[in-house]
């Protein structure tokens, strides 16, 4: 069983003078001596590292209080998370699925081998709290593969104890570049370890040059790019069942598909077509819960703003009940998506599309012209749609009317952010409105869901003999809610007509 650590620290380069005096660092009561430890870590990785190149480690250590596997995913400078599990020969399948959606059906290696002798100190406040750990670190690298290398360097590594505030490390780098310590040039030992190993023959082949966006094509693939990354990078995140992830990864797949739509004179939709269908699957799959939770959560928070005289029978437990029954997923059924073949497939497909685009003609042109064209062409779509639901009588077709222009005014959106690089203010402008105007659709269909499920819950209520008012009387405020943003939409849609422009 895999457990899991917010691990925020600092590194220094060391020379031989070791560990300057850190009783002068405001908190600091005491500097605990706790002793050294030899410390011997394996990392692995696959034969092209694809794990280091996304700052990720995987490592079986021994030696030290926590031995075992740990895999470390970067959160933000200096800050990772780390996962851990208990010492075994082989890679553990909880930490093996965590990185697959890099990995692929690569093999993970041996890569790296860090034997350490860590001289550790512990920071202590005046009761005796632990507010940091502080160690000097003498690290002897030995490369596994590419025929080997050797490297060794010392450094000080300053770990924030569990529930204390970042700042704190503030006061401990200001004491240690005060007595001439400065920040490592790593940001992790296995960088160095790499870095200072890597084969003088490879480093020279394979460094290359960045080039900025110049054709329509350029900043189509940008966006492509960054959307498939998002994708491989928020996998482990949904496995781990991170609060938002899967609506993160959710966006990441519309982002592509509505791209694929918008900018089908550029992409061959004969290339395009199959996998904004693929990624049309796996939105669903994520969304078998989701939506479910997202409808759940609307009904229980407008509940809890009843008095509570308003409230007749076990409405509480008659939604939860309904709730529960209507979840068609699970964990395990997500995680067997993530884990199916055919998700395999789409990445790679992805990988595919990325590194050999099926560019049409167009994309040869100028951004300020191809990439305003179709945002245009979405625009004026997303404006006849618009006016054709407004101009509908209150009810089911409008409801419809309006939920189609809510998906429309979407894909206007994630075009114009394709564009936005390119075309400036004017495309983050029509970011700015479809997202606007989407929070109102967005609103509207939610409530004509909710409204739908109160039916339902209702119906559930008055067969097992319960009172249905509490749900009447829900069902009248979402009504009045609808109503609202329908009021509300003709000022908020002539505004942004007004003020949009590409």
């Amino acid at each position: 069983m895999a457990d899991t650590k917010r691990e925020i620290e600092r590194k220094y380069a060391s020379d031989d003078s070791g560990l300057p005096d850190l009783t002068g660092v405001a908190g600091v009561a005491a500097v605990l001596d706790k002793g050294v430890a030899e410390l011997d870590a394996v990392y692995y990785d696959t034969a092209d590292q694809r794990l280091a190149a996304a700052s990720i480690t995987l490592r079986r250590r021994t030696g030290g209080a926590d031995a075992g596997w740990h895999l470390k995913f970067p959160v933000a400078p200096g800050v990772r998370d780390e996962i851990r599990a208990p010492l075994s020969d082989s890679v553990p399948r909880t930490l093996a699925g965590l990185v697959r959606s890099r990995v692929r059906d690569a093999e993970l290696l041996p890569v790296v081998r860090l034997r350490s002798a860590r001289d550790v100190r512990d920071l202590v406040d005046a009761d005796g709290r632990l507010l940091a750990e502080v160690s000097v670190d003498a690290v002897r690298a030995d490369r596994l593969t590419d025929g080997g290398g050797r490297a060794q360097w010392t450094e000080i590594e300053v770990e924030l104890a569990d529930g204390r505030d970042p700042a704190f490390l503030d006061q401990v780098e200001k004491r240690l570049r005060k007595a001439g310590v400065r920040p490592s040039g790593s940001a992790s030992k296995l960088a160095r370890a790499l870095a200072e190993t890597e084969p003088k023959k490879k480093r020279r082949g394979e460094r290359r040059t960045a080039t900025e966006p110049v054709t329509a094509g350029d900043h189509l693939l940008a966006y492509l790019r960054e959307q498939r990354d998002a994708i491989v990078a928020l996998d482990p995140a949904v496995r781990r069942d991170v609060p938002d992830s899967v609506h993160a990864l959710r966006v990441a797949t519309r982002r592509l598909r509505s791209a694929f739509r918008s900018y089908r004179r550029l992409l061959d939709p004969a290339v395009t077509g199959p996998l904004g269908e693929e990624l049309r699957w796996l939105a669903a799959e994520l969304g078998v819960d989701r939506d479910q939770e997202v409808l759940t959560e609307r009904i229980s928070a407008a509940l809890a703003d009843l008095p509570r005289t308003l409230v007749t029978g076990p409405v509480r437990t008659r939604l939860r009940t309904w709730s529960h029954a209507r979840g068609g997923g699970s964990r395990r059924r997500l995680i067997a998506v993530l884990d199916s073949t055919r998700y395999l497939d789409l990445l790679h497909a992805l990988d595919a599309l990325v590194a050999d685009p099926p560019l049409l003609r167009a994309a040869a042109g100028k951004p300020e012209k191809a990439l305003a064209k179709a945002v245009r062409k979405d625009f004026g779509r997303l404006t006849e749609q618009v006016e054709r639901a407004l101009a509908l009588p209150p009810g089911h077709d409008r409801d419809l009317a309006l939920h189609e222009a809510r998906k429309t005014a979407k894909r206007t959106r994630y075009a114009a952010e394709a564009a936005s690089p390119a075309l400036g203010e004017n495309a983050v402008g029509v970011v700015r409105s479809t997202r606007s105007l989407q929070g109102l659709l967005g609103d509207h269909q939610d409530s004509v869901m909710a409204r739908e499920a109160l039916r339902e819950i209702a119906a559930q209520a008055h067969a097992a003999g319960e009172s249905a008012f509490t749900y009447g009387l829900l069902y009248g405020r979402e009504e009045r809610r609808a109503e609202l943003v329908e009021a509300a939409l003709p000022q908020a849609w002539s505004v942004m007509a007004r003020e949009t422009a590409v």
